[in-house]
């Protein structure tokens, strides 16, 4: 897995904030994004991107993206997780695996029970970007603004799963400790 940690290291949230997990899934590369938010303001905690490569087994690659997701949710504790839901398009084949890599994140999203907001790409690239066609680069652009980041946000599968955690907190439902 590879991390980029930008943020705090205990993990300990305050009463005024939340945590909150985006996940761009895919069987090669899952992007996964850790945002914090204090009211208004939104920053990034940390960032990565799980590879696995088609020479492993698909039980062995789904294992280790349900695997690494748990170790990032166990590390930052977030409350809720953004992720982005299957786009069918003319690739059958990619869409099931696509599928398959967003139900091995879902399975450890489930076990540490996180609020789940699912969105299209396109209600992600409108709610960060506010144009649902928006290019990959304007993504990874706009997520540098919003989260204050020095550098763009790389992979772009990275970048991809910040804009899911952005989108959840303007679109998503009400995270778990909210609902009290």
């Amino acid at each position: 897995m590879q991390l980029f940690p930008l943020g705090r290291e205990g993990c300990t949230v305050r009463a005024d904030a939340r945590v909150i997990l985006g996940i761009d899934p895919g069987l090669a590369h899952t992007g996964w994004g850790v945002i914090e938010q204090r009211g208004s303001r939104l920053s990034c905690l940390a960032y990565g991107c799980i590879t696995t490569t088609p020479r492993t087994e698909l039980s062995q690659r789904l294992a280790k993206i349900c695997e690494q997701i748990d170790a990032v949710s166990q590390r930052f504790e977030p409350s809720c997780v953004g992720i982005e839901t299957v786009w069918f398009g003319q690739n059958v084949t990619a869409a099931f695996d696509t599928g398959q890599a967003r139900g091995a994140a879902l399975v450890a999203c489930a076990q540490h029970g996180l609020s789940v907001g699912e969105f299209t790409p396109r209600q992600i690239k409108l709610a960060v970007v506010g144009e649902g066609t928006a290019e990959k680069e304007q993504v990874q652009y706009m997520v540098r603004q919003i989260l204050g980041l020095e550098d763009l946000p790389r992979p772009d599968h990275a970048a991809d799963a910040l804009a899911a955690a952005i989108c959840y907190v303007t679109h998503g439902p009400v995270c778990k400790e909210e609902k009290l």
